[in-house]
């Protein structure tokens, strides 16, 4: 047996403890509170790299939450150069009374580690971090050329990264990509992603009089912004799921029969899935499977919402405005700036009389990713992970985004390669987060078994 896969397993519980310190920090980047402590991670992400013995370990301003970035690049030009991608921000924690323990004070029980960022993506992130230090530490070398770039502000639509990625071209540069941020299939099926949707976020904002009032001297005569702000939203959805916005559709990309038959030879159960997510019945876009719709269809969805009295018992009042978040998750070929400005000049089509309407973009967005057929990497990925877990993985599609994907394209001309361990129901962006030390320890092996195999190119 090789001496870096001794050091992973005799080092499994200083690796787990690395983990819990890592999820102590509660790096959330949507909270300007929190700004510290997203740098206090990306310092953390630094420390780590450096103690793996990675060079030109630095942080990196981007405008927002920094970049940790580090290399090793001594394996000479005929062996490739990899980037390796992940993120140490983490979603908010609410609603808090949901938890079952401290969301920032990870717990082990059985298989799992609780707390928020364990599965997305601080579990699967350090992974390769620890896979490298297996080669440095027992060997003082790599098989292959790496390089590190870890970002802050991914659960916020990673808003500095196109512009951080264009400036450090050069910087970046390399082969292959594999990103440490996705999932797989299940604790012992993998998978590989052929595409992830895009998504962008709004807020609408609807205004009636300029305060609130009494809603039995005022209701009568003027409009109430929740009823107008129901009607709009009411109206961009018929009763069989299909978007009503005029062009949301114009530039969606329709599967193929072979495409079908492809999404049809992965396992699935409706009725399972039902008990999984707790719910009485499926809904969505009608005329397409389950799977068809998640991986394949885009979506428009309420993510919030908000407008007049919150608090107990009833305050009989007609409030001055009511609002609601909005994302898109979008397909190949969508644009981002076409379906804001449809569903704005639907909203303005929709508005009832007696109140304005504001509709704007959040910050952050993500364009559709797809990996062409016979991809390198992805092929290559397709062989360790076939060898790691006796099974060849799953070639699916997600109804995720990592908006840094299509940048990396973009700007250094690589498609990734999802490479990561989450599992679906790990509870990512919900309460009681959680990740499984099975897929911690097998995504070290998977790492460190690429890093040969990439080796004997």
């Amino acid at each position: 047996m090789s001496k870096h896969i001794d050091y992973l397993r005799e080092n499994e519980g200083l690796f787990v403890q690395y983990l819990k310190d890592f999820i102590s920090i509660p790096s959330i980047s949507a909270s300007p509170f929190h700004s510290k402590d997203v740098r206090r991670a990306a310092k953390w992400v630094e420390k780590r790299l450096r103690y793996a013995g990675l060079e030109n370990v630095q942080l990196m301003k981007t405008g927002r939450h920094p970049v940790v970035y580090g290399d090793w690049l001594h394996a000479g030009a005929r062996n490739p150069t990899i980037l390796i991608y992940g993120h140490f921000d983490v979603q908010p924690i609410d609603p808090i009374e949901l938890w079952e323990s401290e969301p920032f004070k990870a717990r082990i029980q059985g298989d799992r580690i609780y707390g928020r960022g364990s599965s997305d993506d601080k579990g699967s992130m350090l992974t390769p971090i620890i896979a490298v230090e297996s080669f440095l530490r027992t060997q003082k070398k790599l098989p292959i050329n790496v390089k590190f770039l870890f970002e802050g502000q991914e659960e916020i639509g990673s808003p500095e990264m196109s512009n951080f990625v264009q400036r450090n071209q050069q910087k970046f540069s390399c082969d292959m990509i594999f990103s440490a941020d996705g999932g797989q299939w299940s604790a012992s099926q993998s998978n590989l992603i052929l595409s992830l949707k895009g998504v962008i976020c709004m807020q609408l904002e609807v205004s009636g009089p300029k305060t609130d009032q009494h809603s039995g001297l005022q209701g009568a005569a003027i409009a109430n912004p929740i009823m107008a702000l129901s009607s709009i939203i009411s109206s961009m959805k018929d009763r069989t799921g299909r978007v009503c916005v005029d062009g949301f559709y114009d530039d969606v990309i329709e599967l193929t029969p072979d495409d079908k038959i492809q999404i049809a030879k992965i396992p699935f159960s409706d009725r399972e899935y039902c008990e999984e997510m707790g719910v009485c019945k499926l809904a969505g876009e009608y005329g397409f499977t389950t799977l068809e719709r998640i991986w394949s269809r885009p979506t428009l969805d309420l993510n919030g919402i908000w407008g007049g009295f919150q608090g107990e018992g009833i305050k009989t009042v007609l409030p001055s405005k009511a609002g609601a978040k909005i994302s898109c998750r979008l397909v190949e070929k969508q644009s981002p700036v076409m379906i804001f400005k449809n569903i704005n000049s639907h909203v303005q089509a929709n508005l009832p009389n007696g109140v304005t309407a504001n509709l704007s973009w959040l910050p952050g967005y993500a364009l559709p990713f797809c990996v062409p057929p016979d991809h390198k990497s992805t092929e290559i990925a397709k062989e360790v992970l076939s060898e790691i877990y006796g099974e060849t993985p799953y070639m699916v599609r997600a109804g995720a985004s990592i908006p840094i994907l299509p940048i990396f394209h973009k700007n250094l001309g690589i498609h990734a390669t999802v490479l990561a361990f989450s599992l679906d129901d790990e509870n990512l962006h919900a309460p009681n987060e959680f990740f499984r030390l099975s897929s911690f320890i097998k995504g070290q092996l998977v790492y460190a078994r690429l890093f040969e195999r990439l080796g004997e190119l």
